[in-house]
């Protein structure tokens, strides 16, 4: 059993009252297979679905523990348990990952998982789990009622979420900035884990059936940090957020701390070609401010490369179809003082195409503030204009953080 198991047992925090501490959403198997030969079990009809081992179903316990019927004498997950001309197997962290590959394998357009089709990379709502995990359901509801996909899972992380259980059991987490509020947050706020609620966010879909609908959604891993004191933690936060069909790359620890590099160490390929780009998007830059653009974010980018190319990394050595491994990428850069200029964004982007990792949306600084309405329509569509003239030569959409609490009219402008 795991430590955080075996934690959340000892002080009966269970799932039912408590989801997504633990990245397994079943704690005790051994109760909940005593539950099972009891029939003391909820079996979830809708959410059933197929797979070549054959048809499985949810079912739960009163503690909140799950397990994956199948219909079948087969064993394609781990630790199986056989009752009743059916297979149970107890939904671990290890059994999911397993099952998306079984799942997008059989069929590469099913909607259990969270994935990067439809219009998911032009445009979506990120809808934030703050707190709780209740808001799933009416989730499910409305991209149901609307027939429409949005980012249905939402984390700073681990500015919210966990970003490593173990590290949480052993008072090894640590403060991060929050710059809205003027000042450093525990790391994972929330109290629950980054694998955990990928986890209970995929559950949520198959209870309320809403995978039949059809429709693709996203997990968003915002707000990943790159660079300062996060390079040791690298690997822990790309496993975690192997879920994640969506990654933010938040450059701001790096950039804070305010060391250009030299231009000498810019390989010239590298700065010609950004040149060309940013002159081909319609920005005209003297010689000494394009340099020092460039040398103010080289390092960050580079750091932002050897991430991405972390998470490709651990994508393929966990999922076996294309489906599985493809993520979105965005850039964020709203989190430092000042407003984005357009020469900064063009500069950005161009690096990222030129280092061979294009992103989806971009997030400048608008000078938002978390639930405070924008006090200047026609001021925020001049600044909206500015960052869209770059962004459209990019193909490129804008992420608008911080854009809950808005009024009407700034949404409108937006």
């Amino acid at each position: 059993m795991s430590a955080i198991n075996a934690f959340l047992l000892q002080h009966n925090l269970r799932i039912a009252q408590n989801p997504c501490i633990s990245p397994d959403c079943c704690l005790d198997w051994p109760a909940l297979r005593a539950d099972l030969q009891a029939g003391r079990i909820a079996e979830y009809p809708k959410s059933r679905f197929a797979t070549r081992a054959g048809e499985i179903v949810l079912v739960e316990n009163a503690a909140g523990d799950c397990a994956w019927k199948l219909s079948a004498a087969t064993a394609p997950l781990a630790d199986g348990f056989a009752s009743g001309g059916a297979t149970y197997f107890p939904a671990t962290w290890a059994n999911l990952l397993t099952l998306k590959n079984l799942i997008q394998e059989y069929d590469p357009a099913a909607t259990i998982f969270p994935t990067t089709a439809g219009q998911l990379g032009q445009r979506t709502l990120g809808v934030g789990a703050r707190f709780t995990t209740l808001h799933w359901p009416a989730v499910e509801w409305a991209m149901s009622a609307l027939e429409l996909g949005v980012t249905a899972n939402q984390n700073s992380i681990p500015r919210e979420l966990v970003y490593d259980v173990d590290a949480m059991l052993s008072g090894r987490l640590d403060s991060v900035p929050f710059p809205f509020i003027g000042t450093n947050v525990p790391e994972g706020h929330q109290g629950q884990s980054v694998e955990g609620m990928s986890h209970g966010c995929v559950l949520s879909k198959l209870k309320t059936g809403f995978h039949h609908r059809r429709i693709a959604w996203s997990f968003n891993a915002d707000h990943q940090p790159i660079g300062g004191k996060f390079d040791s933690r690298e690997d822990a936060l790309v496993s975690g957020c192997l879920l994640a069909s969506y990654i933010t790359f938040d450059l701001s620890p790096e950039l804070a701390l305010n060391q250009p590099a030299k231009l000498a160490d810019i390989p010239v390929d590298v700065v010609t070609k950004t040149r060309a780009r940013v002159a081909a998007a319609g920005l005209k830059l003297d010689e000494a401010a394009f340099n020092q653009l460039l040398a103010t974010v080289w390092t960050p980018m580079q750091k932002m490369q050897r991430r991405d190319e972390r998470y490709a990394a651990a994508r393929a050595a966990a999922f076996t179809s294309d489906v599985g491994r493809r993520y979105l990428r965005e850039l964020s850069i709203d989190e430092l003082p000042g407003l984005t200029t357009p020469e900064t964004t063009a500069i950005m982007l161009a690096l990222c195409e030129v280092l061979g990792m294009p992103v989806n949306y971009v997030a400048p600084a608008f000078g938002f503030q978390k639930n405070m309405p924008y006090p200047d329509n026609a001021a925020l569509r001049a600044l909206i204009k500015r960052q869209w003239d770059v962004c459209v030569k990019f193909g490129v959409s804008i992420g608008f953080h911080s854009g809950s609490g808005k009024s009407a009219e700034n949404y409108r402008v937006m």
